[in-house]
């Protein structure tokens, strides 16, 4: 089977030429290059399908199918919903809150007045037409090579319209969480939209900070997102990074991960997934100094006929790092998920210490999953471990809980709720593990 190729009446080919002919001059010559070997790279190779080893338990044919639009420009939507942006939102971040709608960043929505001086949050397509933050963007669009390079990440390279570059300078500690809020919004009896969120995030040497990454919809919409954002750690920097996503079940959600880790720095991200028809996450860390730390945790909890995929990689490339993973999945009705974890250990990286684990918790006899953690090592003086679980729920723990009374569907969501709690706990945003809490409870219909 060949990939989904594209040709010249498809949307993106149409948006493509009306983008670039509407930014004109107003990008640099690079960036104009860069978008259009994308684009050339995009209709070589298509969508992924199948056939494809990165792919072949995710079928995206739904959305290389959909007639989706790609939004270009903002269009001032107004967020539908008679509580607007309040129920999105997280107490710790009130004034720290930056908004996208459908992959636009709207100024009038968000909020940095507890982000300290000289932090630059801005428009990435502002802050390209700056000098002095040209070089920084140009060095991460254009230079770095990534494992991911399906059709996806050309699309949105080529295609993206607005996004974020945030720099943190030397030293600087950002006391209050950074949410990056991102709301799509599909419209009844409209073509659905497809946004392309584009995100920078350059921590400099011993700063540190908090990201809150979200994505969720007003409405049961279709919609497609997206989503790429990229992270540089500098020499002993702290970035603490959430990513929620709780699309509408309509959507479709694609998204990647990429850090590199400076010498002594330290990524440590949650991923909960949710929401979406479909979607898809790709993380990918590149460890290419000594001392770098990470940990790399998520949970997936899916119903009905939902479809999730993971890919990880790590990329051990010099000796002294560390890594730790702990992705867990809870599926019930007919649902998939999919969860393949590599880890490199390349020549000269001895004493690495990578650890990464996948459990799985299967609910009905329906749901499936695909579980492929990897180990490659390439050198002798490492402590790496992998492993993967799939089962149900303890025979032996239900019968324990209602030998004391409990009744048996409130002792199955019992033990259903340990299993996720795991990685809830670990968040150090109390209400990201209030709000987690209340999702986990409602999936299991039940209060304990």
């Amino acid at each position: 089977m060949a990939p989904e190729l594209v040709n010249e009446t498809n949307p993106y080919a149409t948006a493509f030429r009306e983008a670039t002919r509407g930014r004109g001059s107003d990008e640099p010559s690079w960036l104009q290059s860069l978008r259009e070997s994308s684009f050339d790279q995009f209709e070589r190779a298509g969508f992924p399908n199948i056939k494809q080893e990165d792919w072949k338990y995710t079928n995206v044919a739904p959305i290389s199918k959909g007639n989706f639009a790609p939004v270009l420009a903002c269009n001032g939507i107004e967020l539908t919903g008679t509580n607007g942006l309040a129920r999105f939102t997280y107490e710790e971040a009130r004034q720290s809150r930056l908004v996208f709608v459908n992959g636009m960043l709207r100024k009038e929505l968000s909020s940095m007045e507890a982000v300290p001086a000289g932090v630059i949050a801005m428009d990435l397509a502002a802050a390209l037409r700056e000098s002095q933050y040209e070089g920084a963007i140009r060095e991460h669009l254009e230079h770095y090579p990534y494992a991911d390079d399906s059709g996806f990440s050309a699309l949105n390279t080529a295609l993206f319209a607005s996004g974020l570059f945030l720099k943190i300078p030397r030293g600087v500690n950002i006391e209050a969480p950074i949410h990056l809020l991102f709301v799509g919004e599909g419209r009844l009896g409209s073509t659905p939209p497809a946004a392309f969120p584009r995100v920078l995030i350059v921590a400099e040497a011993n700063s540190a900070a908090t990201f809150i990454e979200s994505y969720t919809s007003s409405n049961d919409g279709i919609y497609l997102t997206n989503a790429i954002v990229d992270l540089a750690v500098g020499d002993g920097a702290r970035i603490q990074h959430y990513k929620i996503q709780r699309e509408s079940m309509g959507a479709f959600h694609v998204a990647t991960t990429r850090a590199q880790l400076g010498p002594h720095a330290t990524y440590n991200t949650t991923t909960i997934n949710f929401g979406a028809a479909l979607s898809r996450h790709n993380i990918d860390v590149r460890m290419d100094h000594e001392g770098a730390e990470c940990s790399i945790d998520g949970l997936y909890m899916v119903d009905g006929s939902q479809h999730t995929d993971t890919h990880s990689v790590i990329d051990h490339r010099q000796a002294h790092c560390t890594s730790h993973q702990l992705y867990k999945g809870i599926l019930d009705g007919k649902s998939r998920a999919v969860f393949n974890g590599k880890v490199f250990v390349r020549h000269g990286a001895q004493q690495t210490d990578a650890q990464q684990t996948n459990k799985n918790l299967l609910l009905s006899k329906e749901a499936r999953v695909d579980t492929k953690p990897q180990l490659e090592i390439f050198a002798d003086d490492v402590k790496c471990t992998h492993g993967a679980a799939v089962g149900q729920l303890d025979e032996e723990e239900l019968f324990y809980l209602e030998s004391r009374g409990i009744n048996p569907g409130l002792a199955r969501n019992m033990l259903t709720y340990g299993f996720a709690g795991e990685v809830i706990e670990r968040i150090g945003i109390e209400s990201i593990r209030r709000e987690l809490d209340e999702a986990v409870l409602n999936r299991l219909r039940t209060q304990l």
